[in-house]
């Protein structure tokens, strides 16, 4: 009798910006046992290039680089292109964690990490760049907000607006479920998976640049609202607006 198996993981390609050595030969060995091609990058100033030659699933990004610092490679790659970017740096402060995020990182890993969860937030950041994070629903309409899962693009207005991996992800699941107040705990389970290392300002970062976008109101949002003491809601109703593609 053949015992079945469990299906194999697919084959990710990622990018690793980083340039302490015994970290990195340690980091890779352990991906590379997992399904994951590494190319790593030692130098700030030329990661990018490298990020746009490899075209890869997910970029790990360090922060403090030689040549170039984790903060301006990540806005720079944000002008280019739609790869998911988690940050992996020792500086842990909320402080510094926030303008990562506010820089267009999707995810955020402190040193020193568990091999095993960064290997599962690679797959989890692979799986909804290609468009696999949680059950398929094709289209979303919300007023004049369109989300398609398939081709992952959203629409407002007509309008195509210009979103990072998470954001898409983040405004899918509150399009879904429109006119449905949402705590910030539900949001990161429903986006991200687990909320065992999310911090509340992750979400409201997120919020506050999928606002500015969707062209809410900052103070007084009448989109994507903030419900005091709860979490956030999308409204079932959206009049047509300008928007920030």
């Amino acid at each position: 009798m053949t015992t079945p198996t469990e299906p194999q993981e697919e084959q990710i390609t990622i990018v690793y910006v980083e340039d302490d050595e015994r970290l990195a030969k340690l980091t890779m060995q352990y991906l590379s046992t997992h399904r994951i091609d590494v190319v790593l990058v030692t130098r700030g100033d030329e990661a990018v290039g490298e990020v746009l030659r490899v075209r890869p699933d997910v970029v790990l990004l360090d922060l403090m680089l030689p040549g170039q610092s984790g903060f301006e490679i990540c806005r720079a790659l944000r002008e280019r292109i739609d790869v998911p970017i988690i940050m992996v740096t020792a500086r842990t402060e909320e402080a510094d964690r926030v303008l990562g995020l506010e820089g267009g990182a999707d995810d955020y890993v402190g040193k020193p990490f568990s091999s095993r969860e960064l290997l599962a937030r690679i797959r989890a950041q692979s799986r909804r760049g290609r468009g696999k994070a949680g059950p398929p629903q094709p289209r979303v309409e919300v007023g004049d907000l369109v989300v398609d899962s398939v081709s992952r693009t959203a629409m407002r207005s007509g309008k195509q607006l210009t979103l990072t991996t998470y954001e898409f992800a983040l405004l899918k699941v509150l399009a879904e479920r429109a006119g449905r107040v949402l705590s910030r705990e539900q949001i990161l389970q429903l986006v991200q998976g687990s909320a065992d290392d999310a911090f509340d300002r992750s979400i409201d970062v997120h919020v506050s640049r999928l606002r500015q976008k969707l062209g809410d109101d900052p103070k007084n949002p009448s989109v994507l609202k903030t419900i005091r003491g709860v979490g956030y809601m999308l409204s079932p109703t959206m009049a047509p607006t300008s928007v920030t593609p």
